[in-house]
């Protein structure tokens, strides 16, 4: 079994203006990263993110900040462990948002089943819903390293909730008489 290592990025920026210190945040965490602690974060070695991490080191610079990348391994399989638990409960916690919003897009469809709503403007706007379900869970997909015990379960919601739409347009058709 090949030990994985990690990419071991700690920073120190300044504390004003705060926005900037809110856009590495978010970079990083866009690109998956858990943190230890405050300015310490780490990332999966691969070529894409030492070059981003490479990238950001000279941005913090510009900062008038500080960067170390490190690369570093788990001192034994607990610590390693320890690590890949994060990364998963992170895409977790993702993938339990992503289910929510599933459930928020069926009750939707249900509601305008109930009120006999069966107009293309609706059906339109249930699918670019949808289509933005379906780009959420293929970037969380992207940032799901080690396999997330609910990435499962969010593809099954999500293939629901497109087989969902697939019979509410039948039913807009229906109502416009175009299946006939």
């Amino acid at each position: 079994m090949v030990t994985p290592s990690w990419l071991l990025l700690t920073y120190k920026v300044p504390p004003e203006p705060s926005a900037k210190r809110i856009a590495l945040w978010r970079r990083l965490k866009g690109m998956g990263a858990i943190y230890l602690q405050n300015g310490v974060c780490l990332l999966p070695k691969t070529d894409d993110h030492v070059r981003r991490l490479k990238m950001l080191e000279n941005d913090i610079a510009g900062m008038g900040g500080e960067a170390v990348i490190l690369e570093t391994v788990a001192l034994d399989r607990a610590q390693e462990d320890k690590v890949v638990g994060r990364f998963k409960a992170d895409r977790d916690e993702q993938y339990r948002e992503f289910i929510g919003r599933c459930a928020g897009f069926e009750a939707e469809i249900a509601k305008e089943r109930a009120t006999n709503k069966f107009t293309y403007a609706e059906l339109e706007e249930e699918d670019t819903d949808l289509k933005k379900l379906q780009s959420w869970l293929e970037k969380i997909g992207k940032l799901d390293f080690y396999g997330g015990t609910l990435a499962e379960e969010a593809a099954a919601r999500l293939k629901g909730c497109e087989e969902l739409l697939d019979a509410y347009a039948q039913q807009v058709f229906e109502a416009h008489g175009e299946n006939q």
